[in-house]
């Protein structure tokens, strides 16, 4: 454990066996007291009690963030536990539409829009009077395909972007409340989804899984495929104070494969 976060309280949205879950371990690593929310109560309860099963330093909450009121619950259950919420990182969101605009179900993308750009706005306005107290720090994560496509996943991209959107307008209004805003982009994480595609993908065109990897990394300079954890580290150094002249930024994590 380090004391980077030492003091501070950090609510995690979107906890589940993903980047959710690896930056609750980052942030309780480095010395946080964590609070988190998802929709699922055995991921969540899986999480906590991997980062401390006495519940000292951990507390969670059921949370949709489409609903307000679970919103609310969810930044109520950080206050209540230790005494008020210095940073807020926010990773719910839906990925679930894949596609291009012709032929596409336009509800889809309003539901999309709706989950990753309005509910992750209302998690963050729930949190706003607890953050205002002393000052804190909101992440929101980006995808790499807003900027640089890759795959056929136009609305995801396009909610992740009018996200970094708003990113930059709420750095400006809430400066002055020493509130900052930052964004970090991921390209493909080697986690949970990027291994389960990675798998079947070896399996549908009859080639070694290594052979996918290859396929992924041949633009990155690293040549090795980001993990969870170097996203999790990412958002834990911008809500830490070693970021703390930084605001309306976004850092991207990708080996090198875009740079902007």
């Amino acid at each position: 454990m380090t004391d980077l976060l030492s003091g501070k309280t950090v609510v995690v949205s979107g906890v589940g066996t993903g980047l959710g879950r690896e930056i609750a371990l980052a942030a309780s690593r480095d010395g946080a007291n964590v609070v988190l929310g998802a929709r699922t109560e055995a991921n969540l309860k899986a999480v906590a009690d991997e980062i401390d099963p006495s519940g000292q330093r951990v507390c969670y909450a059921v949370t949709d963030i489409l609903d307000s009121d679970a919103c609310r619950a969810l930044i109520a259950t950080a206050a209540e536990k230790f005494g008020g919420v210095d940073a807020l990182i926010n990773v719910a969101a839906k990925e679930d539409v894949f596609g291009g605009l012709a032929g596409a179900d336009l509800e889809d993308w309003r539901k999309m829009l709706d989950a990753n750009v309005i509910g992750t706005l209302q998690l963050t306005q729930a949190a706003l009077g607890e953050l205002e107290r002393n000052g804190g720090a909101v992440v929101f994560i980006g995808t790499q395909s807003s900027f640089h496509p890759r795959l056929p996943q136009s609305a995801y991209a396009t909610s992740k972007g009018a996200l970094q959107a708003a990113m930059f307008n709420l750095a400006k209004e809430f400066g002055p409340k020493k509130i900052r805003f930052n964004m970090v982009v991921p390209t493909w994480m080697w986690g949970p989804n990027v291994e389960l595609y990675v798998q079947l993908t070896a399996k549908q065109r009859k080639i070694p899984e290594d052979e996918v990897k290859a396929q992924i990394t041949k633009h990155m300079p690293l040549g090795e495929i980001p993990e969870d954890g170097d996203v999790a580290n990412a958002a834990v150094f911008f809500i830490s104070d070693r970021a703390r002249m930084l605001t309306g930024q976004t850092l991207f994590v990708n080996a090198g494969e875009y740079f902007r």
